[in-house]
């Protein structure tokens, strides 16, 4: 499945400016072109936020018809797909970015695809599910095959996949890059904002490349709550850890997202192999 036409449309307005931001050093001429092409990428970024608005708005109204008729609404899909499309139409929206697949073994690689698969599952179970999105995800590619190798039914999920960069998909206003190294705390979900996973499997320890790639994007970035709400617990290795895996990360994400209740979901998605356990467990 390809990206949503009204992301799409932005994604192709807005390459240029990412990537003269990425390159930097163009002249004055380049610069005012990046400036109208961001411009004309936050327009078409408000325009879909306010049909997400008015989505609900309609929505809203025929369910309160619906109830004063008494009737049910007529179902084409399954209550989860109906869910995801709901997802799709008025957010939170979550990108797995594949950017850095250079930086795995084959090995890893294969980790990650059975991470996307456990992730995919977790949100078509919820409650309140995100839309997805794997950006920079080329058909070919190592990532693709391990994904298609090991999920049945893959090609199949109702998400969004593009070969192209969240960077040409949606304003870096938009964009917060989830990752533990951030200084800066995930306080709620905004259903207007992206929020990126780094889609990274990484045995070998690459300290903060998730953050220095956020920060050379000049994105927003934030961490989970964890030493907020948990503390560490005593154990033989003295291993504490606040790097989760994407799909522990989503267990976190879409727990507070039903819940509201950063304990609950903390409790859902960290493990307590990472050394970290709500206070009330330490009694």
């Amino acid at each position: 499945m390809r990206i949503e036409p009204a992301a799409a449309g932005a994604g192709r307005e807005g390459g240029a400016e990412a990537g003269s931001v990425r390159d930097a050093g163009g002249g004055a001429v380049r610069e005012g072109s990046v400036k109208r092409n961001a411009l004309r990428k936050r327009r078409r970024w408000e325009r879909v936020l306010a049909a997400r608005r008015s989505r609900r708005a309609q929505e809203r109204q025929r369910s309160r018809a619906r109830r004063r008729a008494g009737t049910q609404p007529t179902r084409s899909g399954t209550p989860a797909q109906e869910r995801l499309l709901v997802a799709r139409a008025a957010g939170p929206r979550l990108c797995v970015d594949l950017g850095m697949a250079s930086c795995m073994t084959e090995k890893e690689t294969s980790r990650l695809a059975s991470q996307i698969r456990r992730l995919y599952g977790a949100n078509r179970r919820a409650e309140k599910p995100f839309w997805l999105c794997l950006t920079e995800f080329a058909v070919g590619s190592l990532i693709y095959r391990e994904c298609v190798r090991m999920n049945d039914g893959f090609s199949n999920y109702l998400m969004d996949t593009t070969p192209e960069s969240y960077l040409d998909l949606f304003p870096l206003d938009a964009i917060v890059y989830l990752t533990p190294d951030s200084e800066n705390v995930l306080e709620d979900i905004d259903p207007n904002k992206v929020y990126v996973l780094g889609g990274l499997v990484d045995e070998s320890i690459h300290k903060k490349l998730t953050l220095q790639r956020a920060q050379e994007q000049s994105l927003q970035t934030a961490r989970l709550p964890i030493r907020e709400y948990m503390v560490k617990a005593a154990n033989a290795k003295n291993y504490h850890s606040e790097t989760l895996a994407i799909n522990q990360v989503f267990e976190v994400l879409s727990t507070y997202y039903e819940t509201r209740s950063w304990p609950a979901a903390l409790k859902a998605g960290v493990s307590s192999g990472k050394g970290y356990v709500l206070p009330d467990a330490v009694k």
